[in-house]
């Protein structure tokens, strides 16, 4: 690795293997995107620490009257590329081999490979992950696991990336001693080793892009597009990236998002959980905010269903894909009863969003995709979307955005399961593994940040009360943290649950509030 470009430097390990990724080339694509675009990174995480201040404040988000003329502009996104065309089914996951290969064959429309929230983002599970996509884009990975071959279909899904977002940094590459972003280093050494292959083989350099808060990190992004093509020789608005409106914020932003990437847009995705942790996390110091249990926030809650409806008119309008968000439900194989009401679940949802325009819908699990798919198919029969569903009815306010309910009721057990799954989840992170199944649902990062996050504000809001008329305190989450930790150990599950137990005890009572969960978990692994 003396071919480094100038004042990057690699904090660990580079395997003869890993150097088939970490190449010269590849590396000075990452560079150069790094010194171009990294002073706007920072200036725009700078910008969400002061909307933060303002929020904390008191001040109210609302739609933007600079850009109103974005908003009633006659305008559409670019053509969507024919692998694009048909998303009734996505399935998601991390890019582990077993993962990348059960995915591919799920049966599936689209699988989106994810280096972000279910990935533990150390540096052997970032760098193996681009080495099994990059063999499983050439057909080549195979793995040998328990007995058993797995290798892919001759039919498989068509794959997007979901790189880790503006606030990641990878802390293993830095440039004249600053760590470099995260997810620019994940996209361009995917886009560098894989965008030939992938348009040779009838498809593209395909994105999912997470966590943005505004349409000036949209705008960020897609600059960023248009140099790295201009670097690899690839025509304009090659790739296509969808973007996850998760924040609240990125809700009232949502014609702009899109008209900035508009050469580069796939549409927009509505993830729900993520959605649900932010508005947690701008409201955590509003004395009137408070949600219920999390299992009582549902995708009909008022708040969700309005930012449902608003996607999907917003896409519809502009002619692009809207794809619904992940049910967290997966298949119960040793409990008959049970597994009927999980897929039950996931039928009620994904037909849903299908009844309402939705072009398709996100599963966590191969098992989910033939229920979510028949529910699509009875909707859209070959149709390969339902762009025609532009929802004139539809006319979504700021205050329906803002409409947070349900704010009961707030339980024991549902104190106790967001401390649970908090120590769970946070446990199996530090040893690696960003995607876990715990009481019968798919966690990731997003649903263990509304775990925390809803133990936080509970303490702080007056309204933090449980149905028996207990007051959530500091005192009553640490005494339960003890008991969810025996149960968690207890439970077989692998993880660093001891070490989980205190970074949870002091993120969910502590005074000030941490950002993102991961960012003092990285500094661990």
């Amino acid at each position: 690795m003396s071919q480094l470009p100038n004042g990057m430097v690699i904090h660990a390990e580079i395997t003869p293997e890993f150097a088939t990724v970490l190449t010269p080339d590849a590396l000075a694509l990452v560079a150069k995107l790094h010194n171009t675009f990294e002073p706007r990174r920072q200036e725009l995480l700078q910008m969400r620490v002061e909307r933060t201040k303002r929020l904390d404040a008191g001040e109210m988000p609302d739609f933007l009257p600079e850009t109103a003329s974005i908003r009633n502009g006659d305008w559409k996104i670019a053509p969507i590329p024919d692998a694009l065309q048909c998303r009734r089914v996505e399935i998601t996951g991390p890019v582990d081999a077993k993962m990348v290969i059960n995915a591919y064959n799920s049966g599936a429309d689209s699988y989106m490979t994810d280096f972000e929230d279910s990935n533990s983002p150390s540096w052997s599970n970032q760098i193996q992950g681009q080495i099994n996509l990059r063999s499983a884009i050439k057909r080549e990975l195979t793995l040998e696991q328990n007995g058993k071959i797995y290798t892919l279909n001759e039919k498989i899904a068509v794959l997007q990336v979901r790189p880790r977002g503006w606030h990641l940094d990878e802390k293993h590459v830095t440039i004249d001693g600053k760590r470099i972003s995260g997810g620019i280093f994940d996209f361009a050494l995917f886009l560098f080793h894989n965008a030939r292959e992938l348009l040779a083989r009838g498809a593209g350099p395909y994105f999912y892009l997470p966590k943005m808060e505004s349409h000036l990190e949209a705008r960020l992004w897609n600059d960023i597009f248009v140099m790295a093509q201009n670097e690899m020789g690839l025509p304009q608005g090659t790739i296509k990236a969808t973007v996850l409106i998760e924040t609240i914020l990125a809700a009232f932003e949502m014609d702009e998002i899109l008209y900035e990437l508009r050469e580069h847009s796939a549409g927009l995705n509505a993830g729900r959980w993520d959605y649900i942790f932010s508005c947690i996390k701008k409201f955590k110091v509003d004395k009137n905010f408070c949600l219920a249990d999390r299992a009582k926030v549902t995708m009909t809650s008022p708040f969700m269903r309005a930012y449902a409806l608003l996607l999907l008119k917003t896409c519809h309008h502009r002619g692009a894909p809207a794809i619904g968000g992940m049910s967290a439900l997966i298949p119960i194989k040793n409990d008959p009863e049970k597994n009927a009401i999980a897929m039950g679940g996931i039928i009620s949802d994904k037909k849903r969003d299908a009844e309402d325009g939705y072009d398709g819908g996100w599963v966590a699990h191969p098992g989910l995709v033939e229920p979510a798919m028949i529910e699509f198919k009875k909707v859209l029969g070959d149709k390969l979307n339902q762009f025609e569903k532009q929802k004139p009815e539809v006319a979504v306010k700021a205050s329906d955005l803002l409409n947070f309910q349900p704010e009961a009721p707030i339980t024991e057990a549902g104190l106790r399961m967001n401390i649970n799954v908090g120590i769970h989840y946070l446990g199996a992170w530090l040893a690696g593994n960003g995607c876990v199944p715990i009481h019968n649902l798919m966690e990731d990062a997003a649903t263990a940040e509304i775990s925390r996050s809803q133990v936080w504000q509970w303490i702080r809001s007056p309204k933090g009360v449980l149905d028996d008329g207990r007051k959530v305190t500091a005192e009553l989450v640490k005494s339960m943290v003890p008991e969810e930790l025996a149960k968690v150990n207890a439970s077989g599950a692998i993880g660093h649950f001891d070490r989980a137990a205190e970074i949870f005890d002091v993120m969910s009572t502590g005074e000030n509030f941490e950002e993102f969960l991961t960012l003092p978990l990285y500094e661990e692994i």
